[in-house]
């Protein structure tokens, strides 16, 4: 038997190799500011979705570390969403205080912001429309010239994307590429209930999205959680430029606890559940509609993923925060319960899936350390971490390249 007959998701991309990945852009100061620079300062990113905004007025703050920024997103009365760094043309303070957190949400019936220290007012459009004591200003200050600082901002399927690039080299569309077609039909907004956890974790970005873009270690890590995954397989591998989609598939050798089948009986919300009835999927996503399909995963570069399954859908998202730091957000995403008995069936899973997440980034700090060390130069993968090797590649060209 050759190599590649043991790595038959590999063999259509010989131009990913077959070699061990390097160690050192997981632990390089220099490789992690030339990502900032030539990647996450240039490429549309995801910021929130559009139902988070959905009357004139309803307005968003993202922090956004790696940038030392955080972004205004607001929906003027027009509809169309608006975004802008959020930083006060008088002295530079922040218009919008970060009382959430990470993501600060707000309304205002006038689609107005005002910055709490002086008390100057901007529109939807970024335009300055007040400034107390204006008269006290010199005859060469102009409200026209002082608008908030824009930033490039569009939607695809109710995701909201921005790039902070003062002239974006693509469009979103152009950006995207096949992933629009791949989702094409999906409803991601007519599942809106969504569940939202945030880490600050001491791992390198990509630490964190190594973990989660491979099934080689659900039989070990999610034993005791998803007992039906431990019988997998992995398929249906789609490459969209630096985008990248992988298919998760089970036998269901491991049926669920006695808890777990009352629960899914009363509402499918979790991934673990076995389907009898299809649900309309895109036709790209499981193409073959295989009985044994359980969720697909798409890296939308260079750090969102998504992850569709029958009826319920989730992301996870790594932002930088230093070289080894980063903030993971994962959001899970289910129709509301309408009865108190699917309320109890959703809150089960969902925290099944938590303990699963929590699993999860258990091993990144510990990944992290254990690169720290400095003994190990490489990282073997093997056919399953396909998802990883085509990272490395996207990544590294762009860092080293123009």
């Amino acid at each position: 038997m050759n190599a590649q007959s043991k790595m038959p998701l590999l063999a259509p991309y010989p131009e990913l190799g077959e070699a061990p990945i390097p160690v050192e852009p997981y632990l390089s100061q220099d490789y992690y500011d030339k990502e900032i620079e030539k990647i996450f300062r240039r490429d549309w990113l995801v910021v929130g979705r559009e139902e988070e905004i959905a009357k004139p007025g309803d307005y968003k703050v993202k922090r956004l570390d790696f940038a030392r920024t955080s972004v205004i997103l607001i929906r003027g009365k027009d509809g169309k969403i608006g975004a802008f760094h959020n930083v006060c043309r008088h002295r530079g303070n922040k218009v919008v205080t970060e009382t959430g957190g990470e993501e600060t949400l707000g309304s205002n019936k006038a689609a107005v912001v005002t910055c709490r220290f002086h008390g100057w007012v901007y529109n939807a459009k970024g335009e300055l429309v007040d400034v107390p004591q204006q008269q006290k200003f010199p005859a060469c200050f102009d409200r026209a010239e002082n608008g908030l600082i824009p930033i490039h901002v569009d939607s695809w399927a109710g995701f909201i994307f921005i790039n902070l690039a003062e002239t974006p080299s693509r469009t979103l569309t152009e950006f995207l590429g096949g992933v629009v077609e791949h989702f094409d039909g999906y409803p991601f907004d007519d599942i809106t209930h969504c569940h939202t956890y945030y880490a600050h974790i001491n791992c390198n970005w990509k630490t964190g999205m190594d973990a989660f873009c491979e099934g080689y270690h659900v039989p070990t890590i999610h034993a005791g959680s998803f007992p039906g995954l431990t019988d997998y397989w992995q398929g249906d591998v789609a490459f969209n430029g630096e985008h990248r989609s992988i298919a998760f598939y089970s036998n269901g050798m491991n049926p669920p606890t006695p808890v777990g089948t009352a629960a899914n009986a009363l509402f499918g919300a979790s991934i673990a559940l076995a389907r009898d009835e299809p649900f309309p999927l895109p036709k790209l996503v499981n193409p073959g509609r295989h009985p044994n399909w359980g969720f697909e995963q798409t890296t939308v570069f260079p750090n969102f993923l998504i992850h569709v399954g029958a009826g319920l859908w989730f992301t996870h998202q790594f932002w930088p925060v230093a070289q080894g730091k980063c903030l993971w957000e994962g959001k899970y995403y289910l129709k509301a319960p309408k009865t108190n008995a699917q309320y109890w069936a959703q809150r089960y899973a969902v925290i099944l899936q938590r303990n699963a997440w929590l699993e999860d980034t258990a091993t990144m700090e510990d990944t992290q350390e254990a690169l720290l060390s400095g003994v190990l130069k490489q990282m073997n993968l093997q056919d399953d971490e396909i998802m990883l090797r085509h990272q490395f590649h996207i990544v590294n060209g762009r860092v080293n390249g123009e």
